[in-house]
This record gives C-alpha cells, structure tokens and sequence, in this order.
C-alpha cells in the first residue's frame, strides 16, 4: 500500500516542525481554523495570519522547545493522526 498525497503532506509539516522550522504555511486552507485547548497559550484563531499568531503565542512562552512524532496514523483519505512527543522548558513554571 502506497501512502497518500495528505500523509505525505503531513510528513513534511511535521519534518519541518522538528527541525524547528515553522515558517511554511503554503500548505494550508486559507481559511484553517487552529486550536490549542490548553497549554500556556490556549485560544482559536481562524486563518493563515490567526494559525502564525497562535503557534507564535505558544512557541514565546517556551525557553526550549522541540517535538519528536511517534507514529503517523492514517485514518481515511481525508484525516491523519499524529501521535507527537513535545519537549519544552517553559521561561516560567
């Protein structure tokens, strides 16, 4: 069985993330809704600009911070989940 174009995608998003580059959004449905139900910096943001001030919201409040994916999930041809390792040294506790 081949992989699909969506799990390759995700792939690379997250190969990207690991290596801490979170610069590309070309990936993304203007219209992408994003959120963090907890954390430091919970909240949703609606689009490409709300996705970039949500990630930069949690990544300020990390000293260090990287993630290691654990598995990759392909549920159906639309969805894949990720199962991922987050490693952090938040600037305050």
């Amino acid at each position: 069985m081949t992989d699909s174009a969506n799990l390759d995608l995700v792939r690379w998003i997250y190969a990207a993330w690991e290596r801490g580059d979170w610069s590309s959004s070309a990936w993304a449905d203007p219209d992408i809704e994003t959120v963090m139900a907890d954390g430091p910096a919970p909240g949703t943001w609606t689009g490409v600009a709300g996705m970039a001030e949500g990630w930069r919201d949690y990544l300020s409040t990390w000293e260090e911070y990287h993630s290691e994916v654990e598995e990759y999930r392909e549920l159906d041809d639309d969805r894949v989940l990720v199962l991922v390792h987050r490693i952090g040294r938040a600037k305050r506790s």
